[in-house]
């Protein structure tokens, strides 16, 4: 569904100073673009930014951008940033298939995936699944020598098909923990809710959740 324009957001865009325009100049120099060698986190499909704003604030030893190619929910989550002042916390307004054009290998550590569109079980259109093995090949690129994935989903279909991708790669170097079937009662400490998925839980809905390390 297409999200209406908000009255305030060419406002948001112009003071905001968490959205980074030319993520392009950056590819490679992160960690000058931040000011230190911490760790660098993404999110791909960071929504309203609750989830990211949330890790910002409680790891500020961690430098996080999250990823939105739809212009109307990415202010949502540049004026959560601004509001908490969060230095470590920036935003890029790009599609997920570009991501080598923006970051060098071994530049991120780990990527966070929430609730994406599971699309159709159909051949054409599960390529588009984000856990398919034309991302993860990708993934596979930007982490180089190392990286871990965490994705969460309320998708049954999406989470075995995920399982699948996953497990058809391990002589990549893929491999598999803490893979929940209902994250909610089970022993995973430390879960942080993004909006979509409190939505869910409230309704008592199942929420997937794995952990897949690359080499």
């Amino acid at each position: 569904m297409r999200m209406r324009k908000k009255p305030w957001a060419d406002k948001e865009f112009e003071i905001n100073t968490h959205l980074v325009t030319s993520p392009e100049e950056n590819k490679g120099k992160w960690n000058e673009f931040f000011g230190n060698d911490n760790p660098v986190h993404i999110e791909i499909g960071c929504g309203k930014g609750r989830f990211l704003s949330t890790l910002a604030a409680q790891n500020p030893n961690i430098n996080y951008i999250g990823i939105e190619r739809q212009t109307q929910i990415i202010v949502l989550a540049m004026r959560k940033a601004r509001e908490h002042d969060l230095k470590n916390l920036c935003f890029v307004n790009v599609d997920v298939k570009d991501l080598e054009n923006y970051f060098a290998p071994s530049e991120i550590s780990r990527i966070y995936i929430n609730f994406c569109d599971p699309w159709p079980n159909k051949k054409k259109w599960a390529k588009k699944r984000l856990t398919h093995r034309n991302f993860l090949s990708i993934y596979e690129r930007l982490f180089a020598e190392s990286g871990d994935i965490h994705f969460k989903t309320d998708n049954k279909e999406l989470f075995e098909f995920s399982l699948n991708e996953f497990s058809a790669l391990a002589d990549n170097g893929w491999r598999m923990s803490n893979i929940s079937l209902d994250l909610h009662n089970s022993s995973f400490e430390g879960n942080i809710m993004t909006e979509y998925e409190e939505k869910f839980f409230n309704i008592g809905m199942p929420i997937y959740r794995l952990e897949a390390k690359y080499k």
